[in-house]
């Protein structure tokens, strides 16, 4: 069999159904492989390698399936090299394949630059951004590599991987029979200790007052989230998130959103007062715990789930408790033991936190956001940017039955929203409603001519303030408002919109948006549309913590009494023994 055909046939094996990837000299053989399987396996042409990477990524995102990218040697490598980034650093399963001169033509020992056209060592820049990187030296190693390559990418911590192959290589005919496999070593995660680490959980949970549930982004992963939901339902338990898993829990009467330097007030006040976070998956980066990690919930134990152990050695208490384990296996058995402790008072503090705080921080653009949620149905998909529209959605998003929010968030990719919702449509047949900045939305605007090729029902919707208003927001705090390369007529510019729509055959809505009566549903069309929403220029995100504070101190600051009253149990029982609405909590 032909190597590229091989190639084929083993991921569509994989369960892999669609690929995403741009045309090039050095893969042209997997190419014409792909259409010989076209009725088992669909290949997508993007516009730029990096629409293919980051569509790649939502695919896997929205699926749960491994994502395939592919480009040809050089220039094709390397403009998959941010989409690599962002599947490494947010922990989503993408195989990238590309092209290499052949074995003849490459440079080897020599030291000279480059030997063949387009030759560029792809596999010394991406490891330090993958599980596995490659350079396919043989033909018959390869189903020793593909296995390896994809093994890596599904198994423990998932991510990037990404193998190189010449061009003779993927010409070449081998015997399949002949072929080594690969044999993984016998994971050590956990090693049949699920049970004491159950144990040690709802130990801790018995004994605490003001336990807090902090669900990460590898509940999602993991595929946990029907069973989290169901725990922290039957126990009560008051729960927050990472930005990147605020569509996990739906609001509801223990969920207080979630945490860190841009998460909502109520979260970092009530993280700051329990005395037991249980981690379930999330990295707790500084963003989320802040520069000193000690001021993290500063009176609680601190248990730990995660699958990386490398993760677990970057401490935020000394004294935190780690395990490490895969949080499915851990809720399997979570999800069977009722912990039999009433935490009603914890639930009152925490509902007065949250009603005290409600509305404090709300903006324009989070009414915008709230206002178009409400027309966006359950069972869809929401991809965000990176800037301040991702922040607007993460607090404000009205999230329903079914609905799944992917974003960009350890790399923080400005132009992700929109390939991978192409990811995301294809994946699962689901509508995606793609949220954008007027900054974000031109990094990868090609891929509006994948959407309108492939008759994919994306609805695009920009909150233009005609500027890139997050870095905005910082010149004003720290450069006395001079507002370079920010703002229209200081280096910065955006184009009409409307006649964007038009070139792609797209139908546009505008909206008007500082007039909330304006927000009617905008959604007029049955496949894509683009929904330009107006909001003002001068746009901020709050809250938002300085630098070295602790969470829940956030900016704009609270009124000290306000803030002192928060931080005071007592006071607040006092409160609350005054107020009949909180009794049946």
């Amino acid at each position: 069999m032909k190597i590229s055909d091989y190639i084929v046939e083993y991921l569509i094996e994989k369960g892999v159904t669609d690929v995403f990837g741009y045309p090039g000299g050095m893969v042209t053989h997997l190419m014409n492989s792909f259409n010989k399987y076209k009725d088992k396996i669909s290949t997508h042409l993007t516009y730029h390698e990096q629409g293919a990477a980051f569509a790649a990524c939502g695919y896997s995102q929205a699926s749960n399936k491994l994502g395939v990218a592919f480009a040809t040697s050089g220039p094709g490598a390397t403009n998959l090299v941010t989409g690599i980034c962002n599947a490494y650093f947010d922990s989503i399963p993408v195989l990238f394949i590309t092209g290499q001169v052949n074995t003849f033509e490459s440079k080897g020992n020599k030291k000279i630059r480059q030997c063949g056209f387009q030759e560029t060592d792809i596999i010394s820049m991406v490891r330090g951004v993958t599980k596995y990187a490659a350079y396919v030296d043989a033909a018959d190693k390869i189903r020793w590599y593909l296995e390896r390559a994809v093994y890596e990418a599904i198994h423990g911590r998932k991510g990037a991987v990404l193998l190189d192959i010449p061009m003779d290589i993927m010409r070449s005919d081998i015997d399949i029979r002949m072929l080594e496999p690969y044999t993984p070593e016998e994971s050590k995660i956990s090693e049949g200790k699920i049970s004491e680490y159950v144990y040690i959980i709802v130990e801790a949970l018995k004994k605490a007052k003001h336990p807090v549930i902090l669900i990460g982004q590898g509940v999602k992963l993991s595929e946990s989230t029907q069973m989290v939901c169901e725990f922290v339902q039957k126990n009560r338990i008051p729960t927050v998130s990472s930005m990147l898993s605020v569509d996990v829990i739906r609001e509801n009467s223990v969920n207080y959103g979630f945490i860190g330097a841009y998460g909502t007030r109520a979260a970092n006040f009530i993280v700051a007062k329990s005395d037991l976070v249980i981690s379930l998956g999330a990295r707790l980066d500084i963003r989320q715990v802040g520069k000193e990690r000690e001021k993290f919930a500063p009176n609680a134990k601190i248990i730990r789930v995660d699958i990386d152990m490398d993760e677990l050695e970057y401490k935020v208490h000394m004294d935190e408790v780690d395990i490490h384990a895969d949080v499915y296996e851990i809720l399997t058995e979570l999800i069977k033991i009722d912990i039999g402790v009433d935490y009603s008072e914890w639930r009152h503090i925490c509902e007065f936190v949250k009603s005290s705080l409600y509305g404090l921080d709300t903006s324009e653009p989070n009414i915008c956001v709230n206002s178009l949620s409400k027309y966006i149905p359950e069972d869809t998909i929401i991809t965000t940017d990176v800037g301040q529209n991702q922040v607007w959605v993460s607090q404000s998003f009205e999230i329903k039955q079914g609905q799944k929010i992917l974003f960009s968030g350890s790399n923080g990719a400005m132009g992700y929203s929109l390939p991978a919702a192409i990811g995301a449509a294809i994946a699962t047949g689901k509508v995606v409603y793609s949220f954008h900045g007027d900054g974000g939305i031109q990094m990868n605007m090609q891929e509006l001519l994948t959407i309108a090729r492939e008759h994919l029902p994306i609805k695009i919707i920009i909150l233009n303030n005609r500027a890139l208003g997050m870095i905005r927001h910082f010149q004003e705090m720290y450069f006395e408002k001079e507002y370079f390369l920010t703002i229209v007529g200081n280096g910065y510019m955006y184009p009409n919109f409307e006649k964007i729509a038009d070139a792609y055959g797209l139908p546009y809505v505008r909206i008007e948006g500082n007039r909330q009566e304006n927000i009617k549903n905008p959604f007029i069309s049955e496949g894509a549309q683009i929904v330009e929403v107006i909001i003002s220029t001068d746009t901020y995100v709050f809250p938002k913590l300085e630098y070295g504070k602790a969470n829940q101190d956030q900016e704009p600051l609270l009124n000290r009494k306000l803030y002192n009253l928060l931080m005071n149990d007592e006071k607040i029982r006092m409160k609350l023994s005054e107020r009949q609405d909180f009794i049946n909590l």
